[in-house]
């Protein structure tokens, strides 16, 4: 389970005050840069982030960091 960075905190930083963002786009945008980082992980032969880390957890901080961000079509 993730602790840091709070739900709340991600839902704030993927959405805007004009389009603000759900739990569900949250969960969808996580899910789908964990199978990401997975994949590039596979491809390049590494079997561990730095520090053990989990997938999940990188996918977080990363849109807390602003790396990630939502499109909606």
């Amino acid at each position: 389970m993730v602790n840091e960075p709070s739900v709340d905190a991600l839902v704030r930083k993927l959405g805007t005050e004009e389009n603000p963002a759900s739990r569900y786009e949250l969960c969808v945008v996580v899910a789908k840069r964990t199978r990401q980082i997975i994949e590039q992980m596979q491809s390049t032969g590494v079997k561990d982030l730095p520090n053990k880390q989990k997938e999940i957890v990188l996918a977080c901080q990363e849109i807390m960091n602003g790396k990630v961000t939502s499109v909606k079509d």
